[in-house]
């Protein structure tokens, strides 16, 4: 089963895209300078147009003796 949809990555490519020419802003305003900003700002608009999105990865725990 696929964890992101058609929607998603279409969104995805396209904000990728224009971080890559420099044209992403953040909602501050400011140019969007790193990858991890502009792909976490890529998946919070797939999920606000309904894009199937994986949610944050789960912490690990330790197993104590």
């Amino acid at each position: 089963m696929a964890k992101t949809d058609a929607t998603t990555e279409r969104k995805v490519g396209k904000v990728m895209h224009e971080f890559k020419e420099g044209e992403l802003k953040s909602s501050s305003g400011d140019k969007v300078r790193n990858r991890k900003q502009a792909i976490a700002i890529a998946l919070s608009e797939a999920r606000d147009a309904g894009g199937r999105v994986p949610g944050p990865p789960k912490k690990k725990r330790s197993k104590s003796a």
